[in-house]
């Protein structure tokens, strides 16, 4: 990775059957290449151990000790290297999906004083509910949450051939991306000058 570029981890959220995540993250995961500021790396939790039960511990205090399952090592190693996370998530029931709730549980440090973004999907409201439920939740694990993140309402008539139909939506993932960009630099500058107090 080159010093002017941030280690970007984009995550498939749905592990639903004939989910439509990787079209969306495959995408996403293209505009992050092509703007240069990032190293992307797109994890898929359909392809990742996620166990509903926890260990009594907390990992906010078990640290590295912390018991994960050994199917879940590729999914710790690419939080904890991560300058900044986009998360690609549907909407069910007007909140995200449980394998995105049980992978943000099995974590606590690796979100710590970085930024996320959104890109959600869904019916009428664009997955947008699940990215509000996301906000608080990450904002309780010190994450830095970004404004502009991208919504696409009823997306099985808004994209075609495994992109948006909308021409302007390039321009808004730049913006989502330069945001990330910026927040990523500054939080990775702050991490290094000093620990974060949490």
């Amino acid at each position: 990775m080159e010093n002017n570029t941030h280690k970007l981890v984009v995550i498939v959220a749905s592990v639903r059957e004939g989910r439509f995540g990787p079209v969306v993250a495959s995408w996403l995961a293209e505009q992050a290449d092509s703007h240069g500021g990032f190293d992307v790396d797109v994890v898929d939790l359909a392809d990742v151990e996620i166990p509903l039960s926890l260990p009594a511990a907390s990992p906010k205090y078990a640290g590295d000790e912390y018991p994960r399952p050994a199917g879940m090592r590729h999914l710790t190693t690419a939080l904890e290297s991560a300058d900044a996370f986009v998360v690609v998530t549907p909407e069910y029931n007007h909140s995200y999906p449980a394998s995105l709730k049980a992978a943000i549980d099995w974590h606590f440090t690796q979100w710590t004083a970085k930024p996320v973004a959104f890109v959600s999907y869904g019916g009428a409201a664009g997955g947008r509910h699940a990215v509000l439920h996301l906000e608080n939740v990450l904002t309780e694990l010190h994450a830095v949450t970004i404004r502009d993140g991208l919504a696409f309402p009823n997306y099985f008539t808004a994209w075609q051939d495994g992109r948006p139909l909308d021409p302007e939506t390039p321009g808004y993932a730049k913006t989502l991306l330069d945001q990330l960009a910026w927040w990523a630099g500054a939080l990775k500058s702050a991490r290094e000058a000093a620990p974060y107090p949490a």
